[in-house]
């Protein structure tokens, strides 16, 4: 029989287990949602490819720097996963408006709209920082 300390440290291990696998096979079922590929054929993630891809050359070291400086605060285990979803978001606007290069302008406002409303805190703190206004986005926050 299971008794005493031991019981307890074996109920709390099936806790965290349960607990961890269940956070786990969330972001994987995410990720396999992303995956699923939509009416014309594509995932969201072929998507997102496409846009780097074809906009990979419109990138200068400028932007590529402003657009690393915006995803720093996110955790490490997720930045590369930031990083595509905003670059891939800042190059499909790129594409719609047949921009030249990617601008500030671009790199902003595909921030703002790829990113969750609480991440924007970051973004105007930061807009301050580098003296940018950040009045013509209003509209986007």
């Amino acid at each position: 029989m299971l008794e005493g300390w031991f019981l307890w440290f074996i109920l709390i291990w099936v806790v965290f287990l349960i607990t961890m696998l269940s956070i786990g096979g969330f972001f994987m079922f995410r990720k396999f949602l992303k995956r699923l590929p939509k009416e014309d054929g594509k995932s969201e993630l072929d998507w997102e490819e496409y846009y780097i891809q074809q906009t990979r050359h419109l990138w200068s070291e400028e932007q590529k720097a402003l657009l690393e400086e915006l995803v720093a605060p996110v955790p490490e285990l997720f930045r590369d996963v930031a990083r595509q979803k905003i670059a891939a978001k800042i190059g499909q606007l790129a594409l719609e408006e047949k921009a030249p290069s990617i601008t500030q302008d671009l790199v902003i406002r595909g921030y703002i709209i790829a990113t969750p409303k609480r991440d924007h805190k970051f973004l105007i703190k930061r807009l301050k920082e580098k003296n940018i206004d950040y009045s013509k986005y209003e509209a986007l926050f």
